[in-house]
């Protein structure tokens, strides 16, 4: 896990660039004839379940796990992760 007390390097000029995360909750493997017969209101279970863990990706990097969590407040409805583990630069997650 990532040391919480370390902080970033503000001095760094690349602790300004936004970087993309992408969220994966599951993976569908549905037949093709299957995945042509969908419509609007289909249905396309995935390998997970509701409280499993999701994993955060830079790339094909895993980064982290978390939960998905609510978010409350003025952002009411907007989905957010709450990390649980963080992984570390040298030996990854």
């Amino acid at each position: 896990m990532a040391d919480p007390t370390l902080k970033s390097d503000s001095g760094n000029p690349f602790t300004s660039v936004p970087v993309e995360i992408t969220i994966s909750v599951g993976k569908a493997r549905p037949l093709i004839g299957d995945l042509l017969n969908m419509n609007e209101n289909s249905v396309l279970p995935l390998d997970k379940r509701v409280d499993d863990p999701v994993e955060l990706y830079v790339g094909d990097k895993l980064i982290a796990r978390g939960e998905l969590e609510e978010m409350e407040g003025g952002q009411e409805g907007q989905l957010a992760v709450r990390l649980t583990e963080v992984a570390e630069f040298e030996s990854g997650l």
